[in-house]
């Protein structure tokens, strides 16, 4: 059991009572060195495997002819242990001390003990300072559980004297690596296997607004706390918020997508077939490579006479799209037909409509497509501004130029952007745009001839 002493987590277990006699021990109680909650377990874990052996030794010595002296072994190296704990040299090697307390006579009264004073762990200081204060706004009662919640994801409950500059640069520089889509979904991975997913999948990653919010409102709880003299000082104050390393993507040149045709496709994990299709799709209907992924056989529909993906979620799965507006219908190309797109819904084993992708562990479909796509481009020399996200810039910009009669709204509701104006009037219209005005949307992205033929440069 984990324990809490000053600022310091400790493992306490109880010896079992038939070998309490033999080791002259009633516990084991071990100093973590360490006063966050994350690592504590960790270290713990190691000293309930060390205490199991020991204890099963000892039942095994008490049945055999020589259990005096194996015993007495046992008591010297627990003696060992609690030598340790008080030698000054621990705290130089990194030992685990262990020490345990020695069984008072009977007769000898245990003097009562004052009780320390518990430390303050972060989620207390949430909960006494934003959540129960009355004069707290609502926002600021979710903004600020919301980073404090990031932070325990990230590092574990901990306390608030020890929290200072190395952990609230460590959250800093996570909290850039994470994707901006954090929390608009539901997701079982760590904070650190989104952060590999995003770098993967060339997925933007918070902006330095988005983390100068988070840090902010771990600033304002800690103004609090120093006021209160219950922290030295607020390590979240003082920061930069540029990050130097975020790259803007852009859109595909007729250049790079046929240098993306010709390359030699060599993933094991995806067949190059699937692929070349899921790069089709994308340049001609600007969807999310997760969209694409995920989309089922009864996605493909016809409706008002126009064969349409629809986007939208799946509750056996919990897959979801990205925002409210991400679920939409999008008019298939007459390019993709061509490809012979509406032939897998009959053709395909299984209920996905793209065949040869598999579901990773944390439920991501196409994760290993990401992930070989990212290989691919570096190893053909693609600059970083280029992701398979860029084909949605290059869908997004060519509509945005085209010489058709085309409304902003109607592209917006295509791409599952929400809308760029506001008002109760361009709500209403969005939910009416008919599939015609969708499908003369859709046809409207064309690329050469040779972009996406393979052994063309």
């Amino acid at each position: 059991m984990l324990r809490v002493r000053g600022t310091t987590y400790h493992f306490r277990r109880i010896v079992p009572p038939a070998l309490r006699a033999a080791l002259n021990r009633r516990e084991i109680w071990v100093s973590l060195k360490t006063g966050y909650q994350n690592e504590a377990r960790k270290r713990a874990s190691l000293l309930h495997a060390r205490t199991t052996e020991l204890f099963s030794q000892a039942h095994l010595a008490l049945s055999e002819p020589d259990a005096l002296s194996r015993l007495e072994g046992l008591r010297v190296a627990l003696r060992d242990l609690q030598s340790v704990n008080q030698s000054s040299s621990a705290h130089e090697t990194g030992s685990l001390p262990v020490s345990a307390a020695m069984p008072k006579p009977r007769t000898v009264k245990k003097p009562a003990k004052t009780p320390k004073a518990q430390p303050l762990m972060l989620s207390s200081a949430l909960k006494r300072f934003v959540l129960d204060n009355p004069h707290a706004s609502a926002d600021t009662k979710k903004a600020t559980q919301r980073a404090v919640d990031l932070f325990l994801q990230a590092f574990g409950d901990a306390p608030v004297s020890i929290i200072g500059g190395e952990k609230a640069g460590a959250f800093r520089d996570l909290l850039f690596s994470l994707p901006a889509s954090l929390g608009k979904r539901k997701s079982s991975l760590t904070l650190e296997e989104e952060a590999q997913r995003a770098r993967e999948e060339g997925l933007p990653t918070l902006s330095g607004k988005s983390v100068k919010n988070h840090m902010m409102r771990l600033s304002a709880l800690w103004n609090q706390l120093h006021q209160r003299e219950l922290v030295t000082r607020n390590p979240w104050t003082g920061w930069n918020f540029e990050n130097g390393q975020k790259t803007v993507r852009r859109s595909w040149t007729t250049k790079e997508l046929a240098l993306l045709a010709s390359a030699s496709w060599h993933s094991t994990s995806v067949p190059e077939q699937t692929f070349r299709l899921v790069t089709l799709v994308a340049a001609y209907s600007g969807m999310r490579l997760g969209e694409i992924c995920a989309m089922r056989k009864e996605d493909l529909q016809n409706i008002d006479g126009v064969p349409c993906f629809m986007v939208r979620p799946h509750s056996d799965d919990g897959w979801s799209p990205k925002t409210e507006a991400g679920t939409r219908i999008v008019p298939v190309h007459s390019k993709l037909i061509e490809a012979g797109i509406l032939a897998l819904k009959d053709t395909t084993d299984g209920p996905y409509l793209i065949p040869g992708l598999e579901t990773s562990k944390q439920g991501i479909r196409g994760a290993a497509l990401g992930r070989a796509f990212s290989l691919l481009k570096t190893r053909i020399g693609l600059p970083a501004e280029i992701t398979f996200h860029s084909f949605r810039h290059t869908v997004s910009t060519q509509l945005r130029n085209a010489d058709a009669n085309i409304r902003e709204v109607w592209i917006d509701r295509l791409l599952g952007h929400e809308s760029t104006h506001k008002s109760q009037g361009t709500t209403t219209y969005l939910t009416s745009i008919s599939t015609a005005n969708l499908q003369q949307t859709i046809e409207a992205i064309s690329y050469p001839e040779t972009a996406f033929k393979k052994g063309t440069t």
